[in-house]
């Protein structure tokens, strides 16, 4: 088996892979041996890739190769099976890659956006001949209220009405001030996903798009295109990379 070690903005999620197939996950706020020592107890872990967005991906390596001698450390020098047309790619958040990687390997020789409602709104994109093309990045869902929370004087901290909420509790004006913060926030990013995917689709017939991310059950029943909901797009993303690198598809 593999394991998978994301450290995000506000969570780390672990995974155990076998055949591209995720067949335990665990969360946790941060990493550490008992977290670690826990998951991987009792089970053959062959090898492992650390992927971090917080600049401690070394020193969580450190702690992954005392259960995991053969561990990868994803940085932006590590090979993956795309081509990455960024400009700036020690800027290019290593979630944002490993998505497009899982994205591109679920749907080979297509055109595809990958929206993942996480802490920040990213939406990228990867074009039929396997080329990263970089994409948009805005506040996520719940930067959004705290935005709106910690840069005014009167107004409160609120969450987004429940995933199934009926779709007039979005799109009705408000009559209370938390309920039009609710309704602005959640359609206002509904209005601006469907810009994304609309003008996007014009442009590459066929488009493939996957949403993925914590947030992302609040959008995909309202959007009208057809997408793919994957909540584990990073996890798929990360687990192709380290195998790849293991692999002799990798020239380097």
């Amino acid at each position: 088996m593999n394991l998978i070690v994301d450290i995000g903005n506000s969570r780390v999620k672990l995974a155990l892979t076998e055949g591209g197939e995720a067949v335990a996950q665990c969360a946790g706020p941060a990493l550490d041996r008992a977290l670690l020592g826990g998951f991987v107890a009792g089970r053959r872990v062959r090898r492992a890739i650390v992927c971090s967005t917080r600049g401690d991906a070394a020193e969580a390596a450190e702690l992954v190769r005392t259960f995991v001698a053969d561990c990868l450390v994803f940085t932006p020098d590590t090979p993956v099976p795309l081509r990455n047309a960024y400009r700036t790619p020690r800027t290019l958040g290593r979630d944002r890659l490993a998505a497009a990687v899982g994205a591109a390997t679920l749907c080979p020789g297509r055109d595809v956006l990958i929206a993942d409602f996480g802490t920040a709104l990213t939406v990228d994109l990867v074009t039929a001949d396997g080329t990263f093309c970089g994409g948009f990045i805005a506040p996520g869902l719940r930067s959004r209220f705290r935005a709106l929370h910690e840069h005014t004087a009167r107004l409160p901290l609120c969450a987004p009405d429940a995933p199934d909420a009926a779709d007039a509790a979005w799109s009705e004006p408000g009559l209370a001030t938390e309920e039009a913060m609710r309704r602005g926030v959640l359609c206002g990013m509904l209005y601006e996903i469907e810009g994304h995917l609309s003008r996007m689709a014009a442009r590459y017939a066929g488009l493939c798009i996957f949403f993925t991310g914590g947030d992302a059950k609040y959008f995909a029943k309202r959007i009208k295109n057809t997408i793919f909901a994957n909540r584990n797009l990073v996890l798929s993303g990360l687990d192709r990379i380290l195998e790849y690198n293991a692999s002799e598809e990798n020239p380097d």
